[in-house]
């Protein structure tokens, strides 16, 4: 047996040391880590039973649900991959996950059946017996619970080392195409055991989940707690409810979560009768994704009174890379701060490789055992993150001093809102197929509500019209082609003078941004 257990193996051994502990939890449903345990086995036998084997790919587009943890924790005692779908993608993008994947079996919730159903016969790799539905019986899909329900509860026999593939799970790309992050058992084991200590969490933690659990954030500050013994309350991330989130951290005495700028945001305002809930029970709150600003910081521990406040920065690709804590939010504000524990090194390289002077800005590299092994089927992509055995998520950084790091840019014009990723040239692609468009670029500006929005500035052709050419018809244009999130929520139209450009005609992103910043 290796000497690191995943946590699927860990499950087994936290079914006997807490027998009474609630493992998971949400609205409806709640179970002890026996039970989970149990539940867990009799999914693993039920996937093997389709002749899935070690190494195989499951795509899975679930909603936050007691059921995608049971799926993460049957992939890992098996050793079979899963792919987590972001949900809030249309049936193209989705298409284009599973097949570049190589899935062979496809995990569904019955509310994106139809989606899935469009797409089916495009997905070649994927037998139509191995199509599961979570929720309603649906013709043409085995029941989730069915298949559990001829499962053995023994243990599954299967071998799975620390450094086999656990995670493939997808990123926004620069040009467009999502790229497939593969991640091993033992970076995210690495990542449980570092964070747990760096953040002070303990087995007597109850964390909510409000993170989409297709999203790297949630596979780490989620499955924490149940590696180390604690219990989770799962809250569907579609919708955000804050007022319902208040709701639940009184009833469930909930003592973690983590969220992004916006999320802050809804709660801080909140209106005054909805706030009257006791928030007490929160020790530890995380904040990631994006900076937050002096006022919000002071409004968050003024409502959530004692509450030691985090920062995190990292990557789906390096993990955790530096945290600011609780005792240096108000001192040094812009940090990202200093390395987690465990990161062996952060550094910062000019265009040569070198590194630069404190204070001076450059791209920042990191390596540690929280790190991914390589992005699938791209190995020119995965060497041009690597510097050696560093690696860099393209994020332009300074070192203060002190030894805190700030970040400065974006190296791909990133854009991040409401804690989605988006890519400018995933959007110009689609704005720029308008028959009108004679040129345009994706930018963010400021967002109140989103942290950051998605703003499309568009060169119109010459001939076009207003009729032709509009907010609106933009808007339509983005509509079956672009998850909701990466649609533009503004439209600027200008004229081709007023276009920023290099000398070589490429787009100033930055110096956009800088022209329209309100």
């Amino acid at each position: 047996m290796a000497c690191w257990l995943n946590l699927g193996q860990i499950l087994k051994t936290n079914a006997k040391k807490f027998p009474d502990t609630i493992a998971l939890k949400d609205k409806d449903r709640k179970f002890t880590y026996p039970a989970v345990n149990r539940r867990v086995n009799k999914l693993a036998h039920g996937l093997l039973t389709l002749g899935l084997k070690k190494g195989d790919k499951i795509a899975v587009l679930l909603e936050n649900s007691i059921e995608i943890v049971e799926v993460y924790l049957a992939t890992a005692k098996t050793g079979l991959v899963i792919v987590p779908i972001n949900f809030r993608l249309v049936g193209a993008e989705i298409e284009y996950i599973a097949n570049n994947s190589d899935a062979v079996a496809f995990i569904v919730q019955d509310e994106f059946i139809p989606t899935v159903d469009d797409i089916k016969p495009n997905l070649n790799l994927i037998h139509p017996d191995r199509y599961i539905a979570v929720g309603e019986e649906t013709k043409g899909y085995r029941s989730y619970e069915g298949l559990m329900a001829d499962g053995s509860e023994s243990e599954p026999e299967a071998f799975v080392e620390p450094h086999d593939t656990w995670i493939l799970i997808y990123t926004s790309g620069t040009t467009g195409r999502p790229k497939g992050v593969v991640r091993s058992h033992e970076s995210h084991i690495a990542f449980y055991l570092i964070n747990a200590i760096d953040l002070g969490f303990r087995q007597l933690d109850i964390c909510m989940n409000v993170m989409p659990l297709c999203h790297i954030n949630s596979t780490f500050f989620t499955f924490i707690f149940l590696y180390i013994g604690a219990s989770v309350y799962i809250q569907p991330a579609k919708s955000f409810n804050a007022e319902e989130v208040l709701k639940i951290i009184e009833r469930e005495r909930i003592t973690f979560i983590s969220l992004i700028p916006t999320h802050y945001n809804l709660i801080l305002n909140v209106p005054s009768d909805g706030k009257s809930c006791d928030v007490t029970s929160i020790k530890k709150l995380l904040c990631s994704s994006a900076p937050v600003r002096k006022s919000m910081k002071l409004a968050i521990m003024e409502f959530f009174k004692g509450v030691e406040l985090y920062e995190g920065y990292g990557s789906t690709e390096a993990g955790c890379v530096t945290i600011l804590k609780p005792q240096d939010q108000m001192k040094k504000l812009g940090s990202i701060g200093y390395e987690s524990l465990g990161t062996d090194f952060v550094k910062i390289l000019d265009e040569n490789g070198n590194e630069v002077k404190t204070g001076e800005i450059g791209e920042l590299y990191s390596r540690g055992p929280m790190l991914f092994n390589e992005y699938y089927k791209l190995p020119e992509k995965t060497a041009a993150s690597f510097q050696g055995e560093w690696f860099s998520a393209g994020d332009m950084a300074r070192r203060d001093e002190d030894g805190f790091y700030q970040i400065v840019d974006r190296k791909d014009n990133l854009i991040i809102t409401g804690g989605e990723h988006v890519y400018p040239s995933e959007v110009e692609e689609v704005v720029g197929s308008h028959e009108c468009v004679f040129d345009c670029a994706c930018i963010s500006l400021p967002d109140d509500k989103w942290g950051e929005k998605v703003v499309a500035v568009i060169i119109p052709k010459s001939d076009a019209t207003a009729d032709d050419i509009n907010e609106q018809s933009i808007k339509d244009c983005c509509r079956d082609k672009l998850a909701g999130y990466k649609h533009p929520k503004e439209v600027i139209f200008i004229d081709p003078g007023e276009m920023p450009r290099t000398s070589t005609g490429k787009i100033l992103h930055r110096k956009l941004r800088e022209n329209f910043k309100r």
